[in-house]
């Protein structure tokens, strides 16, 4: 019998990072247990948005609709934004990765921020393509003069997370618009706005504006923060019409579920409740940062539902720390460790140990 040689690989699996989701710990000394390290809505669904679920569980024995299309609808009503530039996927990440798949192959470039959403080393290594990770600025900026240097023949997109993931920062209006004055009309610019529901800095980017004004930019958005949809996934892109074309082709077949769809939908019709618990957040955030600044901590204000603590070599340890106290946090060793907006009394356990931390 001849000796067995396992199956071959692609050679960049043996340097793909794994994609690292926030986790969950468990009780201590009958301490509830709390979860800030997803960028989760600690409310529950609306009662409106559950009854469509329901409703629409009804017909899961059936495929859904593959071009989401009432979902496409209510975003082109929403945004006046003609449906042939709307594409969707699951999730901002899914639909994240339909367009690098779609613009960027073999020796192909793709830049954006770095430290920023993690999911972008992977997905593009996945699509063959090379990373650019421009190092944010000293003060946790994106360095959009870095971003532009950066350009070569071989850039085929651009990401500019704002809010940034993890560190909350903003790109302004005024940045975005010199970068696009002069940066080639080639290559797709995508202005990532997971989190932009929780923006209130009047200087950032106005996403869909900018769309709209230029042809070779996106934008990403999701249903997954502030609509409270982290588990039916289901993100959107809007942009040029060719590349939200090969967005379309470049999605799993019928990987939004009905059941998502028809609660994306829901949610559209609900802004208005759901926006005054994104409002409450906010407000949390703003309450959690001011009793982190009164300890001592200079933090770069956060435009997202979550704050960023540089700890720099104590991360580890402030996690590790923070699993003792029952609350689960992000952390990302070397750096810092972001920090959901949850509820009160996780806040407040957070709050007692980074007394412990200050520099």
């Amino acid at each position: 019998m001849s000796e067995s040689i396992n199956p071959q690989l692609r050679p960049e699996m043996a340097k793909l990072p794994t994609y690292k989701a926030g986790k969950k710990v468990e009780p201590v000394n009958g301490l509830p247990a709390y979860k800030l390290s997803s960028n989760e809505i600690a409310h529950s669904p609306l009662p409106s948005v559950v009854a469509a679920i329901v409703d629409a569980a009804n017909e899961i024995n059936r495929y859904p609709d593959p071009f989401t299309t009432k979902l496409n609808q209510a975003l082109s009503e929403k945004f006046n934004v003609p449906v042939e530039q709307i594409a969707t996927g699951t999730g901002s990440v899914g639909v994240c990765q339909q367009i690098i798949q779609a613009v960027a192959g073999a020796d192909d470039e793709v830049i954006y921020a770095w430290r920023s959403f993690e999911a972008y080393p992977i997905i593009t290594t996945i699509a063959g393509a090379k990373n650019i990770q421009v190092p944010l600025t000293a003060d946790g900026q994106h360095d959009l003069a870095g971003m532009l240097a950066a350009i070569t023949p071989k850039t085929r997109a651009i990401f500019v997370c704002t809010p940034n993931n993890p560190t909350g920062g903003i790109v302004t209006q005024e940045q975005i618009n010199e970068f696009l004055a002069a940066a080639p009309t080639d290559v797709l610019v995508v202005i990532d706005e997971a989190y932009v529901e929780f923006n209130r800095d009047v200087n950032a980017i106005d996403g869909i504006a900018t769309m709209k004004a230029n042809s070779n930019v996106g934008v990403l958005r999701t249903f997954s923060k502030a609509y409270g949809l982290a588990g039916l996934r289901v993100g959107y892109f809007m942009g040029p019409k060719n590349i939200a074309e090969a967005v379309r082709k470049t999605a799993v077949p019928f990987g939004v579920s009905n059941i998502a769809q028809v609660a994306a939908v829901a949610s559209l019709e609900h802004e208005t409740e759901l926006f005054k618990r994104v409002d409450e957040v906010i407000a949390e955030r703003t309450w959690f940062e001011s009793e982190l600044s009164n300890l001592g901590f200079k933090l770069a204000p956060s435009q997202a539902n979550f704050v960023w603590l540089p700890l720099g070599d104590r991360t580890e340890e402030f996690a590790l720390r923070s699993e003792g106290i029952a609350v689960s946090i992000r952390p990302f060793p070397g750096e810092g460790v972001r920090i959901s907006v949850g509820e009160r009394p996780a806040l407040e356990r957070v709050i007692e140990l980074a007394k412990e931390f200050v520099f």
